[in-house]
């Protein structure tokens, strides 16, 4: 029922698949509006948004489409530019500075 990020999800998206899962979790966030979503016991629920997801043809092609730009915005390549800044932005204020007397090693 607990999914930490959602990475499967971002994963069968990628590969043009459309996605059925829980609104639990990071799992709404991370599908965004391209995955149907269902409570995380609703048996009913599964089986009635797959069935939707199976024989809609129209929604099927929307979710893939939706599904291919919401991948697209949790990149590797994305998430490392972003980690960099951080880290560039952090660092920037020491550049040139002495160590504090508190921060050598003794």
């Amino acid at each position: 029922v607990y999914e930490g990020f959602g990475l499967p999800v971002l994963e069968a998206m990628a590969c043009g698949t459309p996605v059925v899962c829980s609104n639990a979790s990071s799992l709404p966030e991370v599908a965004g509006d391209a995955a149907l979503l269902v409570e995380p016991h609703d048996v009913d629920g599964l089986a009635a948004a797959l069935q939707r997801a199976l024989s809609d043809e129209a929604l099927r092609r929307q979710m893939i489409e939706r599904g291919l730009a919401q991948a697209a915005r949790f990149s590797w390549e994305k998430a490392a530019r972003e980690t960099l800044a951080v880290y560039r932005a952090v660092m920037q204020p020491c550049e040139g500075s002495e160590p504090s007397q508190g921060s050598r090693v003794r």
